[in-house]
């Protein structure tokens, strides 16, 4: 079994890791753009003359959405992954070109001309960098652009598109005579196995969303649609291990269920697959059956599911193909339970716990989020991880002290920082971030992995990725020593300037959070710390992510934009016996916090450490004297 499970990952061949970045490639061209697609889709389900509403002035919207606006944000999306915002210009430029010159939606020809754009300038300006007199920078820049540009378009117009046309037509051809043959189902012995190598987004946007866009604009939908986003596969696996299964696979599998089924994240179950591979056996013929009932019904999508959830498949089914889509996800289930039930229950194996992770790690392997493997089993070689926070001054560094005490008592050398969302350092192999924060997380640090967090305190994924990492044995050869040390015994009979003990207010009756977080604000400016503008900045961040942390306590602070009004650090807290409520939540301390450099993140891992202790917070939310919550948050560090 546990050989089975690490299905040879050191003999990987060259070829399928190449194989697996030109499918990223593809599919993070088009994943940023999924809302507009699913725009484009609704338009379509509803306003075609064959749609569920019919209107003949709305469906104008259709032609040039598909035609101009789809394969532009393309273009442009592939041009600034590989050459940054002037890459993005120039891919959406040169995505012209092809567009002009072709009569079908130019998606493929988008996917070559954006990144091709990038390259180019991204080429370019290292060429002329330092080379450039200063005052003409900004002359070069743009002109250079133009040029570029220019010529871009002009051979994606000449030769590029002719090219992508004729490759469009041979694709076409190929595919009528498999659908004319009837052997459309068979796609599933090359889509479900190839899902499972994590190739799922690039097969559903890199390969079959452009013939399925092409065929919707000349029908109205597509069953190509279908052929990746059919979650029925997947369901069917995780309900053979629910029933038949033993261990830690029959616990999670229901939960699973749900996530895949009705989330779309189709991932889940890999792991499931990976811990018995014959199961491929399973999703294939359930991709199939449920190919060939949808070819029955002649079920299609008016455009991609993304994510492939039940939902999302409804969603975009047009008028006549609701029981096509239907029976063939149900046909899918079914076929893939029965298979999965036989092997699940012949192979007389209880799939425990350390099975199952196992899988996980060799999926992570395959997805590219592990560092190294040796043998098969992850080896863990995580050098930074990142704590990321809008403003990255308040909660991410208290998050991130919390996790370096402890991955410092585990002995483990790895560095442990925090930043803003927009300022992730691109050497971060995890990144950690708030769930409404993880979306932007990833666009600016697409290669590290990350973690969603809703309190960065307390969460019990800390100490699972803290298992993980000691697991991994990232250990140091000698005893690491502390950088910081805390002495508790150190009297402080002097403020500090960055908290003061004026600034520590108690007693306060509790008021509305936004109340409680502009009287916070309102300390600052008065102590000299920030203009009057930062108390709007700390108001909006609230807005946008709450600032509880957990143990009644919340950090309120500024938009990272309003770093710009803070004139040195500071600190102010006030404390609320009765507490304010932050959503479900309660705060007793409400700290508010202005930060330039790193001058307030030594009181912030003072607080980080305190909060540890249920007793010492209880003690500092009830207390009327401000210093002995002074002396508990400002220690002196040596």
């Amino acid at each position: 079994m546990e050989q089975s499970v690490r299905l040879n990952v050191d003999a990987k061949s060259g070829l399928k890791d190449r194989v697996q970045k030109f499918g990223k490639s593809l599919s993070g061209m088009v994943m940023p753009n999924i809302g507009a697609f699913i725009t484009w889709g609704f338009i379509t389900a509803l306003f075609i003359p064959t749609g569920w509403m019919p209107n003949e002035s709305f469906s104008k919207l259709v032609g040039p959405m598909i035609t101009y606006l789809l394969p532009l944000l393309i273009g442009y999306t592939g041009g600034k992954a590989v050459g940054g915002n002037r890459g993005g210009v120039l891919g959406a430029i040169a995505t012209m070109g092809v567009i002009v010159g072709a009569s079908i939606p130019m998606f493929i020809g988008a996917m070559i001309m954006g990144p091709l754009g990038g390259y180019v300038i991204n080429k370019f300006d290292k060429a002329i960098e330092g080379k450039v007199k200063s005052g003409f920078e900004m002359l070069v820049n743009n002109f250079s652009a133009g040029i570029i540009g220019a010529v871009l378009a002009l051979l994606g117009y000449s030769t590029i598109g002719p090219v992508v046309i004729s490759f469009s037509n041979l694709l076409k051809a190929g595919v009528e005579t498999i659908v004319n043959a009837g052997l459309l189902p068979l796609a599933s012995i090359f889509v479900e196995p190839a899902k499972i190598l994590f190739l799922n987004n690039a097969i559903n946007h890199g390969v079959l969303g452009p013939i399925g866009i092409e065929q919707a604009k000349t029908v109205g939908k597509s069953i190509f649609f279908l052929l990746e986003a059919n979650p029925g596969p997947g369901l069917g696996v995780l309900l053979a291990y629910s029933i038949f299964s033993k261990g830690m696979a029959k616990e999670s599998a229901p939960g699973a269920m749900i996530i895949h089924f009705l989330g779309g994240i189709h991932e889940i179950y890999f792991p499931y697959v990976l811990m018995n591979p014959i199961l491929i056996l399973a999703v294939i013929g359930g991709g199939a059956s449920g190919v060939l009932t949808f070819s029955i019904f002649n079920a299609g999508l008016v455009a991609t599911a993304s994510p492939g959830s039940i939902i999302a498949l409804l969603a975009l089914t047009p008028k006549g193909s609701t029981l096509g889509v239907l029976a063939g996800v149900a046909v899918a289930t079914f076929v893939s339970f029965i298979i999965a039930s036989i092997f699940i229950k012949s192979s007389n194996n209880s799939s425990n716990e350390n099975d199952l992770n196992k899988a996980r790690e060799a999926m992570q392997d395959l997805k590219g989020t592990t560092k190294g493997t040796t043998n098969g089993v992850m080896k863990t070689v995580v050098n930074k991880i990142v704590f990321s926070c809008d403003a990255g001054m308040g909660s991410s560094a208290m998050g991130a002290s919390n996790l370096r005490n402890k991955i410092k008592k585990a002995g483990l050398n790895i560095q442990v920082v925090n930043s803003s969302v927009d300022d992730i350092p691109q050497d971060a192999d995890i990144v950690i971030s708030h769930t409404r924060l993880t979306a932007r997380a990833i666009s600016n640090a697409p290669k590290a992995e990350h973690i969603s967090i809703e309190n960065f305190l307390s969460d019990p994924k800390f100490d699972q990725l803290l298992n993980r990492l000691k697991t991994g044995k990232n250990k140091l050869e000698n005893k690491v020593k502390d950088d910081v040390a805390v002495d508790s015994s150190v009297e402080v009979n002097k403020d500090n300037h960055i908290l003061m003990v004026s600034n520590i207010k108690t007693n306060l009756k509790s008021v509305d959070k936004f109340e409680a977080i502009r009287m916070a604000g309102e300390l600052l400016v008065k102590s000299g710390y920030v203009d009057e503008e930062y108390i709007e900045a700390m108001v909006e961040r609230e807005g946008l992510v709450s600032t509880y942390i957990g143990g009644g306590v919340a950090i309120p602070h500024g938009v990272s934009k309003a770093k710009e009004n803070i004139k040195k650090s500071g600190i102010v807290i006030l404390q609320f016996p009765e507490g304010i409520q932050f959503g479900n939540e309660k705060a007793y301390l409400v700290i508010g916090i202005a930060g330039v450099g790193n001058e307030h993140l030594e009181i912030l891992a003072n607080i980080a450490t305190v909060l540890e202790d249920e007793k010492i917070i209880k003690e500092l939310s009830r207390t009327s004297e401000s210093k002995k919550i002074y002396q508990t948050f400002v220690k002196k560090v040596v």
